[in-house]
């Protein structure tokens, strides 16, 4: 009978063998991965990958524009944009980061995009953004157009509203005005109303408009008011009484001489 000699070392090479898959397997199990944005598997991070985390620096460029910029490795293209938007103005929502000539999502890691230090990583002013922002420079620049407007008209009513002020006082003190000055100033006033109904107004030049308008109203009906009022008033009639005096013939003294 032929009995098989087993071999130590092969035991132990299969034991060992299998020691290591199940530590390989261990260390798979207590891995925890996540989904990329663009559908990529990664590892995922966790306190012990950011042991060694450092800065570095960026050169950003945006149009003439350069910017060096000091930021995590780890970060996200998102957290940089947070970072932009205090050197640039521009808000998140409005930048594009291109970087090996390739937008960047928000939620793409700086170190795993390949960013290393003195990396160049180019903003883009999205092209909404831009539209956005020029029609908002058409709209301020209406506005203030206007208001230019409105404030002429405004200079004008007060000009009108001190003469209306001070025809109320006379008619007040029984002096009686002529009417026809009464009429003028009506229609300078009204020439004024359709200047303002002419300018076309929105937010806070809206809000002087109507203003104004107020005010020219107000002092048509005051001129209403008072076209009544001085047609009561009489008018004074100042009579001069002349004081005669007698004259006494003159009688002319003839001196003679030889």
């Amino acid at each position: 009978m032929m009995k098989r000699r087993s071999n130590p070392a092969s035991g132990r090479k299969f034991e060992s063998s299998n020691n290591t898959t199940s530590s390989s397997t261990s260390r798979e199990e207590d891995t925890e991965w996540e989904m990329r944005p663009g559908g990529m598997l990664v590892q995922k991070r966790t306190e012990m990958t950011d042991v060694s985390v450092r800065n570095i620096r960026l050169r950003i460029a945006f149009g003439a524009l350069r910017y060096e910029i000091s930021v995590n490795s780890q970060a996200t293209f998102g957290e940089l944009k947070k970072i932009l938007t205090v050197e640039t103005g521009l808000q998140p929502a409005d930048q594009r980061l291109i970087f090996r000539g390739k937008e960047r999502e928000n939620g793409e890691y700086l170190d795993m995009c390949g960013v290393k230090d003195r990396s160049k990583v180019i903003l883009v002013e999205d092209a909404a953004s831009i539209e956005r922002r020029f029609d908002e420079m058409r709209q301020n620049a209406k506005i203030q157009k206007a208001l230019a407007a409105i404030s002429n008209v405004s200079m004008e009513v007060d000009k009108l509203a001190d003469q209306v002020s001070e025809m109320e006082k006379s008619i007040a003190k029984g002096v009686k005005v002529p009417e026809v000055q009464i009429t003028t100033l009506m229609e300078m006033l009204m020439r004024q109303a359709i200047k303002l109904d002419n300018i076309p107004a929105e937010g806070d030049a809206c809000a002087q408009k109507n203003l104004q308008g107020k005010r020219v109203q107000k002092c048509v009906e005051t001129l209403d008011v008072l076209k009544i009022s001085n047609a009561k008033v009489r008018p004074v009639i100042v009579t001069t009484n002349w004081e005669t005096f007698d004259q006494s013939p003159a009688t002319a003294q003839w001196e003679l001489f030889d």
